[in-house]
């Protein structure tokens, strides 16, 4: 080899023009990571205000980047806040309005949607490899399966709840990799963060994608004895078991962002954090802080969730943002952070908010949010909001859903956050402009595929039984 040819390759390389065969951890594509808590309350981690339960994990991703305090969920429970994060649409526009039902009971059409692209889909396209690991709740057929939307690979179950322990106590719905059966799990909080480290281990010379919806704090309320000691002093054991359930899953993420840590990666790793619903604090003492109401409900305790984002690098740190977003705005912002703009005709109704956190652009990322769920309808536009949060436990759900704005309440949030004083009387304009606003967006929507208690093989979908929402928020 000529000493000229030796010169110019150490030349180039201490310049940094030769590159490996494999991209470089620090030149390809950002990574993307969406970490999904189950029926975790507004108000229960550490840097949303709480002490008893320390979530040093969790709190490190807004701590890193941006905590949103008025971060909304499109849906007050499980699925269709699954279906709206997946497609950046409101999940009422294509029919996916209540829970699916447990696997016995759940009809062939029952689930996302499958002319509905999915995040996993969009990543797909974008060259990205995909993992999903954890809770699926968007369907039980093979249609409807992880890695028929988008996904390279799965572990985790297709119900709305499981086990923490029997990986196939539930033979319906068993925890699967890929779709096999598991035989055996220590622990499903373990389990999924394990799994989703081994696959970002694996896939380090790629860019990925990965979403990662915990089981917990879902009921049934089960957590192991390294857990349970931590929380010794709890006397009442329903509290005490839930605040190990919920520390297990902040070590569980803090094991996922130490390995993208140590692979050089934070600088080029999206993250995000939320929770799919409000606490349903009767069932598990989930609390909401100083929000109204819980799970099921479109009072603030049922909508508004602990919200954080990080981009190390890219999203300015420490910051807190009390304009409204929604997780509809995850698939858009995420896209955008890796270089693919969201289409017309997909017809999106999240939007990209890495302008906002960044300080390009001052205002708000929306006008106005909405929702509907059965009898109960919200719109919030700036401060004002107007609800109708009937209890889901004694109002039937009908097809249509019997929602309208008669009756519904007027609360000023930055003044009221715990939605106490009703101020539709004194501002009958104010109620007339939300009203007139959420009856267009309604007018949009169509009505629900399926109805709680009403999904099953026998009647499906357009079936005559009327149940109330108890049964599906207990079964689920």
């Amino acid at each position: 080899m000529k000493p000229t040819f030796l010169i110019a390759t150490f030349v180039a390389a201490a310049a940094g023009l030769l590159l490996p065969a494999t991209a470089s951890a620090e030149s390809k594509k950002p990574n993307v990571l969406v970490i999904l808590a189950d029926d975790l309350g507004y108000g229960e981690t550490s840097i949303q205000g709480n002490p008893q339960i320390p979530t040093p994990n969790i709190d490190s991703i807004g701590k890193n980047g941006v905590r949103f305090t008025s971060g909304y969920v499109s849906g007050p429970y499980c699925s269709p806040t699954r279906a709206g994060l997946f497609t950046g649409r409101y999940q009422q526009r294509f029919g996916h309005e209540f829970n699916p039902g447990p696997a016995q009971a759940a009809g062939q059409a029952v689930g996302l949607p499958v002319e509905e692209k999915t995040i996993g889909d969009r990543f797909k396209e974008a060259g990205y490899t995909t993992g999903w690991f954890g809770k699926s709740h968007l369907g039980y057929e093979p249609q409807f399966h992880p890695l028929k939307r988008g996904f390279d690979e799965f572990y985790g179950f297709l119900g709305g709840a499981h086990d923490y322990f029997d990986a196939g106590g539930d033979k319906a719905n068993p925890i699967l990799k890929g779709t096999e059966p598991v035989q055996s799990i220590e622990y499903t909080t373990e389990s999924f963060a394990k799994e989703a480290v081994s696959f970002i281990d694996k896939n380090k010379e790629k860019p990925w994608f990965v979403y990662l919806p915990f089981n917990a704090v879902h009921g049934p309320l089960q957590a192991t004895e390294k857990y349970l000691a931590r929380f010794a002093n709890i006397e009442d054991q329903k509290r005490r078991t839930f605040a190990a359930q919920l520390s297990a899953m902040d070590d569980a993420i803090g094991t996922v962002l130490e390995k993208i840590r140590a692979q050089g990666q934070e600088e080029n790793t999206l993250i995000f954090f939320f929770a799919d619903n409000g606490g349903p604090t009767p069932q598990t003492t989930s609390q909401n802080g100083p929000l109204r109401g819980f799970k099921a409900q479109t009072w603030e305790g049922g909508i508004r969730v602990a919200w954080l984002a990080q981009w190390k690098g890219h999203i300015p740190a420490g910051q807190v943002d009390d304009r409204p977003v929604i997780q509809l705005d995850i698939l858009p912002t995420a896209l955008a952070a890796v270089g693919v703009e969201a289409k017309p005709e997909w017809k999106l109704d999240g939007v990209n908010l890495l302008p906002y956190i960044t300080g390009e652009k001052k205002d708000v990322p929306h006008d106005a949010l909405y929702w509907r769920f059965g009898p109960q309808i919200a719109i919030r536009k700036g401060a004002w909001k107007l609800v109708k949060g009937a209890n889901p436990e004694s109002k039937p759900l009908d097809r249509r859903g019997g929602a309208n704005v008669e009756g519904a309440e007027l609360y000023n949030l930055d003044k009221d956050i715990g939605e106490t004083n009703n101020l539709a009387a004194s501002e009958p304009e104010k109620v007339k402009e939300l009203a007139a606003e959420w009856e267009k967006w309604n007018s949009e929507l169509v009505a629900p595929k399926w109805l709680p208690g009403n999904a099953g093989k026998k009647g499906g979908a357009g079936g005559k039984k009327r149940q109330a929402a108890r049964t599906q928020v207990q079964s689920n």
